[in-house]
């Protein structure tokens, strides 16, 4: 069983800390004051502080209530075409995973195949699970792995069901190990101004929580 310290962020709003957390002042404040409530925010790399919150493999998700999704397609056209970017949502509205499906990959070359990966925070809801299942079963050229931080709400018989009508759909699940996590840090999270990029640092427990999480995956699936 894991021992998790539960960790409210201090002036916490919608789930993300301060910057005190990391000792990092205030000069990095990001500005959310001026986003209307709500709202899908795209981009091509996430606030470290972000991440270090959002993406935090802990038990119990407390304060943790968006979904980050990092995303790479890679499509195999006459010119074959990588992109990348990352979602953000509010969970009292659009999804990121609804949100992917409505303004990322339609973007993206039409009747060619999309490898497409997702590095998520937490696993999907079940709305968002019928909807990949939908979406994998319209578009035969679409391969979807989705790599979770945490798996959210796995005890509920109807989430399960749906993680496992997701892999019945072909959608391949996994839970994402301390690697992923550096892969993420790496590729989707903002590096401060003018300096060196900074190493990932992996938080206490990332290997045991890696593993506390793939074993209810396996039980699940």
């Amino acid at each position: 069983k894991m021992a998790e310290k539960q960790e409210e962020p201090s002036t916490a709003q919608n789930g993300e800390p301060d910057n005190t957390e990391e000792g990092e002042g205030k000069k990095k404040k990001v500005k959310r004051e001026d986003l209307p409530p709500f709202e899908i925010v795209t981009g091509e790399r996430l606030p470290a502080i972000f991440f270090k919150f959002q993406f935090r493999n802990v038990e119990y998700s407390s304060g943790r209530n968006k979904t980050f999704l990092c995303y790479v397609v890679e499509t195999q056209g006459k010119e074959p075409v990588t992109s990348r970017g990352y979602l953000e949502d509010e969970h009292a509205a659009a999804h990121a995973e609804m949100a992917f499906f409505n303004n990322i990959l339609p973007t993206c070359q039409a009747g060619a195949r999309h490898d497409v990966t997702w590095y998520v925070s937490s696993s999907p809801c079940v709305t968002c699970a019928q909807r990949i299942c939908e979406a994998l079963r319209k578009n035969k050229g679409l391969r979807l792995t989705i790599m979770v931080g945490r798996l959210f709400m796995w005890e509920e018989p109807e989430m399960q069901a749906a993680l496992r009508s997701m892999k019945e759909a072909g959608c391949k699940l996994r839970i994402m190990k301390p690697q992923d996590f550096e892969y993420v840090w790496k590729n989707f999270v903002e590096q401060e101004e003018g300096e060196e990029a900074t190493s990932f640092v992996p938080w206490e427990d990332i290997q045991e929580n890696f593993q506390y999480y793939e074993e209810k995956l396996a039980e699940i699936l």
